[in-house]
C-alpha cells in the first residue's frame, strides 16, 4: 500500500459537518475585506476627483488679470487685461479720453499643420493686442495706428477699395491689406491677399 492510499484510508472515516468549509470561510473573509477596501478606494477616488474639480474651478475663476500699457490712437494708456486661456478669450478695460469706460474683447483658436485646434494663449493674445490697428472714424476718415504712430489712409485706396501699407518696427515688418468699407488683414511675410475679403 502506498502512502497516498494509507492517508486516504486513515482520513476516510473522518467527516466534517455540512456547514463547515475552511476554504469557503477564508474566501468569504477575504472577499469581504476586498469589498470594504474597494468601497474605501472608491470613496477616496470620488473625494480626489471632487477635490480636483474644485481646484480646476478655482483656477478657472482666477484667470489671468493684469495691468498693461496699451496704445490707443497713438496715446499710451493703462488698461486691465483679463485672459481666459482655457477659452482663448480676452477682455481689455480702460478709460477713454472722454472719461467713459471702454471695453474691448476678442479671442480665437490656432490651428497647427495637422489641423489640431487649441485656444490662443497669453503670448499670442499679447502679440495680437500689440499689432497695428485700423480705425474707421465717424467723420469718414480711416486711420492706421501702431504704438505712438498714426497715419491717415483715407485717400490711399485703389479703385477696388483696397489700401496696402507696411509698418517697420526694428527687425519686424507688418504688411497690411485694408478694405475701404471695413476690415483689414496683417501678415509678417507679405500683404494678405484681397481674395481673403469675401464681404
Amino acid at each position: 500500500m502506498t502512502n497516498k492510499e494509507k492517508y486516504k484510508q486513515a482520513f476516510s472515516v473522518l467527516h466534517t459537518s455540512e456547514n463547515f468549509s475552511p476554504e469557503v470561510e477564508i474566501m468569504a473573509k477575504i472577499n469581504k475585506k476586498n469589498k470594504i477596501r474597494a468601497i474605501i478606494a472608491a470613496c477616496i477616488g470620488i473625494f480626489t476627483v471632487g477635490g480636483l474639480s474644485t481646484t480646476a474651478y478655482a483656477a478657472n475663476v482666477g484667470n489671468i488679470q493684469r495691468q498693461i500699457q496699451l496704445w490707443v490712437q497713438g496715446d499710451q494708456t493703462t488698461a486691465t487685461l483679463d485672459i481666459d486661456e482655457t477659452q482663448g478669450e480676452y477682455k481689455i478695460s480702460y478709460t477713454g479720453t472722454d472719461g467713459a469706460p471702454v471695453e474691448i474683447s476678442g479671442g480665437g483658436i490656432t490651428i497647427d499643420i495637422n489641423g489640431n485646434e487649441k485656444p490662443v494663449n497669453e503670448q499670442e493674445i499679447m502679440e495680437h493686442i500689440m499689432m497695428p490697428s485700423v480705425e474707421y472714424l465717424d467723420d469718414g476718415t480711416i486711420w492706421v495706428y501702431y504704438k505712438d504712430r498714426q497715419m491717415e489712409i483715407t485717400d490711399k485706396f485703389d479703385e477696388e477699395g483696397f489700401c496696402y501699407t507696411q509698418i517697420a518696427d526694428g527687425g519686424q515688418t507688418y504688411y497690411m491689406t485694408i478694405k475701404k468699407n471695413g476690415g483689414y488683414g496683417i501678415d509678417t511675410i507679405k500683404y494678405p491677399s484681397k481674395k481673403n475679403f469675401n464681404y
